[in-house]
């Protein structure tokens, strides 16, 4: 990974201030992780921190940048020219006014009061929309071992909780193990200690049972039971690199009904024509539509009673440092490009029957695409 200084001579400087625990453009132009907001300007060839005390010296020494500054020092210039109490966007003034930069590049995200401070200064700020740094839309070597590496741990955590349910036994209509109803809850709790021992964390892990399966983001609850589909989706944060895993597989304990198995048929259908489609330079809307033409052979997308069912979402999404980010795979407009990695999970869901989604992650390569992913993907456990 690595910034470019492609700006034309006197083109803006950009511009971020956030906490790089929380925005993943400052951690990818740093590489520095805090969790608390600070300054990050971009002139030039130059890449510039303006950090508190607390962090200035741990900033020196880990930030990848090519220079760190004390804000204190900032401050206490704008406090000699009559601020009384100076804060973060009166320093940067002073900072800016010092590097002669009067013209500033800034995410869509930024801080309303931060950009009406500057424009008060006399600062012209322009919004640049996602992608802010398009060095992430095409990940390097390195990061796309950073991804298949969390995506191994993400398998083994998947591992653990399908073996869970293959070792259930059904009573009653439900799932027992250890003794107990095994619970969504129980499969979530071993799934994060499991991603907690490899060094990832995960948060809102799925796990819907039958009609909580029905809504694509329903993260589910209570007892797991036999014969009903179960979505299991994953998708933790590697704790030292800061890229994600995405994995999602659909289980059945038991025999799964008929309309189930043909759903997953279905879905790996599309997949397998995502598959295919996805190259350097093919359009994601393009790829979406032929998934959606795939799955419209014996399943109909619709509002029906209030509710949507079928296909009613985007086959895929960047993977990166954040879960989701660009390019998608959708009725979006967005070119794939060699080194994008991207989501490819078609998902079909029907009220009286269930859901199924089935996602597997991709490097897009000049002549197709390289499958990351290599969990099996059985129905019937």
């Amino acid at each position: 990974m690595g910034l470019r200084t492609s700006d034309a001579p006197g083109a803006p400087a950009r511009l971020l201030i956030a906490a790089s625990e929380t925005d993943a453009n400052l951690f990818y132009a740093t590489r520095f992780l805090a969790p608390d907001p600070f300054v990050f300007l971009w002139q030039g060839p130059e890449k510039i921190l303006l950090m508190s005390d607390l962090e200035l010296d741990r900033a020196r020494a880990q930030a990848a940048v090519d220079t760190v500054l004390p804000i204190r020092r900032y401050e206490d210039r704008a406090k000699a020219a009559g601020v009384e109490r100076p804060g973060v966007p009166d320093a940067l003034c002073e900072l800016l006014k010092e590097r002669q930069i009067r013209s500033l590049l800034v995410p869509g995200g930024f801080a309303v009061e931060y950009a009406d401070r500057l424009r008060d200064r006399g600062m012209t700020l322009t919004v640049k929309p996602e992608p802010f740094f398009e060095e992430r839309l095409m990940k390097s070597p390195g990061e796309v071992e950073a991804i298949t590496a969390a995506l191994r741990r993400t398998e083994a955590a998947m591992d653990a909780a399908v073996g869970a349910i293959r070792e259930a036994e059904v009573r009653d209509d439900l799932l027992w193990r250890q003794g107990r109803v095994l619970t969504t809850e129980e499969i979530k709790r071993l799934v994060a200690r499991q991603l907690l021992d490899d060094g990832l964390i995960a948060q809102h892990t799925i796990v819907a049972c039958g009609e909580d399966g029905c809504d694509p983001h329903n993260e589910g609850g209570g007892p797991l039971r036999p014969g009903r589909s179960i979505i299991i989706d994953i998708f933790p944060r590697d704790m030292e690199t800061r890229y994600f895993g995405d994995l999602t597989r659909t289980v059945v304990k038991g025999r799964a009904p008929e309309a189930v198995r043909r759903m997953h048929h279905a879905v790996l259908a599309g997949q397998e024509c995502a598959f295919r489609s996805i190259r350097d330079g093919a359009e994601g809307e393009m790829v979406h539509r032929e998934v959606q033409r795939t799955l419209e052979h014996g399943f109909q997308t619709g509002e029906v009673d209030g509710r949507m069912q079928g296909f009613f979402h985007g086959t895929g999404h960047g993977l990166g440092l954040d879960i989701h980010e660009l390019p998608r795979v959708s009725k979006a407009q967005a070119t794939l490009r060699a080194g994008n990695v991207v989501t490819v999970e078609p998902g079909l869901y029907y009220p009286a029957v269930g859901g199924v989604r089935i996602e597997d992650v991709v490097v897009v390569t000049e002549g197709g695409c390289r499958n990351l992913t290599k969990s099996p993907k059985e129905l019937e456990v």
